[in-house]
Parts: C-alpha cells; sequence; structure tokens
C-alpha cells in the first residue's frame, strides 16, 4: 500500500483521480523503467569493471545502482495495474513487495547519497584521516548497516498485501484500515529518512562552500577532490530538492487531510506527480557516476575503447580468413 493512491471506497462520479492515474503512471513508470534500466544496468557493470582498483565512494556508488535497478524491475509490474483500471493479477505475494520495493529504495537512495556527500566533504577537509574512515571494508559494513535498517524498518510494508473488491483485485491503495498505522509511519520516516538526511546534506553543501572560498588549494589533486565534492553534493542536493521534498510534503499532507470516500483531486493529483518525481531519483543518478565517479570515466572509455577494438577486428579478420580457406 502506498499513502498516495486512492481509497476504494471513492465512488463519487465527480472524482477523476482514477482516469488521471490510468493515463499518467503506465507513461511515465514505463519511461522511467527503459531510461533507468539503461542507466543504472551500464553503471553496474562499468562500476563492477572499476572493482578491484575501488574505493570507498564507488562502493556506496554501486550499492545505489543496485537499488535503483531492483526498484526499476518492479515498474511494468505497476504500469500494468492500472492500465487494468486498478486490478491486480500477480498475486498477493508480489503486491505486498510493490510497496515495500518503493520505499526501500526510496530511503536506501536517501541515505547512500548522503554519506556519499559526507564522504566527499570529508576528504575536502580531513582527507588524510578520511583515508583511514571510509576504507573499502568500512563502506561496504556501512552499506550493510543501512540495506538492514532500511529492510527492517520498512517489512510492515509487507503485511499488507492485495484486497478483492467486486471482480477486481485491488493493491497500492489506502483504506480506512490501514490508514493509522501509516500515518504514523510516514511521520517516523519523515523525520527519520528524509529530514535528517537531508539536514546533514545542507550542512555539508555549506561547509564545502565555506572550505572553498576560504582556503587556497595549490595542488591540482586537491582542486580534483574539491570540485568532486562540489558535484557530488551539487547533485544530490538536487535530487533531494526535486525528487524527495516535494513527495514528502505532499504525503503528508495528503494523510493528514485524508478522508475515506472523499475525492481531493487536486491534492491527489498534485501526490500522484510527485510519487512519479520521486520516482525519477533512479535515473538521475548515473548522473552522479558519470561526474562524480572515481575513474567512473576513464572505465567507461576503456568499455567503449574495447567495443570499439573488437567490431574492427572483426571486420578485419573476415578477410583474411578468406584468404587464409583459399
Amino acid at each position: 500500500m502506498e499513502p498516495t493512491e486512492a481509497s476504494s471506497n471513492n465512488s463519487d462520479r465527480n472524482c477523476t483521480i482514477e482516469n488521471f492515474k490510468k493515463e499518467f503512471y503506465p507513461i511515465v513508470y514505463l519511461v522511467i523503467f527503459v531510461w533507468g534500466a539503461l542507466g543504472n544496468g551500464f553503471s553496474i557493470y562499468v562500476l563492477l569493471q572499476t572493482y578491484k582498483k575501488s574505493t570507498s565512494v564507488n562502493v556506496f556508488m554501486l550499492n545505489l545502482a543496485i537499488s535503483d535497478f531492483l526498484f526499476i524491475s518492479t515498474l511494468p509490474f505497476r504500469a500494468d495495474y492500472y492500465l487494468r483500471e486498478s486490478n491486480w493479477i500477480f498475486g498477493d505475494l508480489t503486491c505486498r513487495v510493490m510497496s515495500y520495493s518503493l520505499y526501500v529504495n526510496m530511503y536506501t537512495s536517501i541515505y547512500f547519497l548522503t554519506v556519499l556527500s559526507v564522504v566527499r566533504f570529508l576528504a575536502t577537509v580531513h582527507p588524510f584521516q578520511q583515508l583511514h574512515v571510509t576504507s573499502v571494508k568500512t563502506a561496504w559494513i556501512l552499506c550493510g548497516i543501512i540495506w538492514v535498517f532500511i529492510m527492517a524498518s520498512s517489512a510492515v510494508l509487507l503485511k499488507n498485501g492485495s484486497e478483492k473488491k467486486n471482480d477486481i483485485t485491488l493493491c497500492l491503495e489506502l483504506s480506512p484500515r490501514k490508514f493509522k498505522k501509516l500515518l504514523v509511519m510516514n511521520h517516523i520516516a519523515l523525520v527519520v529518512g528524509f529530514l535528517l538526511p537531508f539536514a546533514i546534506l545542507t550542512i555539508c553543501y555549506l561547509l564545502i562552500i565555506r572550505v572553498l572560498l576560504k582556503v587556497e588549494i595549490p595542488e591540482s589533486g586537491l582542486r580534483a577532490s574539491h570540485r568532486k565534492a562540489l558535484v557530488t553534493i551539487i547533485i544530490a542536493m538536487t535530487i533531494f530538492l526535486l525528487c524527495f521534498l516535494p513527495y514528502h510534503a505532499l504525503r503528508t499532507l495528503h494523510l493528514v487531510t485524508w478522508k475515506a470516500g472523499a475525492c481531493g483531486d487536486a491534492l491527489h493529483k498534485a501526490t500522484v506527480i510527485t510519487l512519479a518525481l520521486a520516482a525519477t531519483n533512479s535515473c538521475f543518478n548515473p548522473f552522479l557516476y558519470y561526474f562524480a565517479g572515481e575513474n567512473f570515466k576513464d572505465r567507461l572509455r576503456d568499455v567503449f575503447n574495447e567495443d570499439c577494438l573488437q567490431k574492427v577486428k572483426a571486420k578485419c579478420g573476415l578477410p583474411r580468413i578468406a584468404e587464409e580457406q583459399k
């Protein structure tokens, strides 16, 4: 269940939210699926190619890309649900996984982006101490803690499955039976899952600006580390402001004002749009890997050069084989 979805009790003919979701969600989800699957799938491949020379930054990015890819794989199921006019055909267990996957992806993304920004910031202020604090081993341990924490705290969503109504099976719907529990969960997620990381990210952004304004950096290596830190935090801040902030604000307002059987079309449509924006974070993260990843651009060039070299060898090899056969 998702707090952005309409109650199954909405039967008022003047309510247009169901038609809006049917028209809006499938197109958006399928576009995000194609774009995100290509971007994150290729990013995972490139990040794994650099694994032998891996850094803590690349470990966090790899986990972020895996989280995005797992979530993106659920989007065709969501699109199918709305194309069938809110009729779920994939079974109760799959329905439970849908909302669970959304929240796991959203909050692992938030925490991975925050940790990445903190690591980059530390590299500009205490570069030598930071090497010991954020080793590859420590990065994997921290990633494991984030995964376990988010997956365990979201596990309550697995209790909410599909519901039968007349001749259809509902999924991803808000109902009075689930409302109180979801309202409490929303407030906890708002504070721990969004406001706290957003505050940390904002502090890192302000402090890195302060460092860049105060310190003269003569060495090109240090200049590169400062640039990557600034790029990381700017991209992370953009994702927070564009994807996560509108969704958390509208989701909270929607839950606080929600009443069973009421339309609330304007607010509900706005919340639906912000949910789609939250899902697009999976599409923006590959830009982070490209512009701020360690050795990502170099490995990307190597991958393309290897492909081009193989194509050239294949083209050149055919005539040679033909000549040898003569």
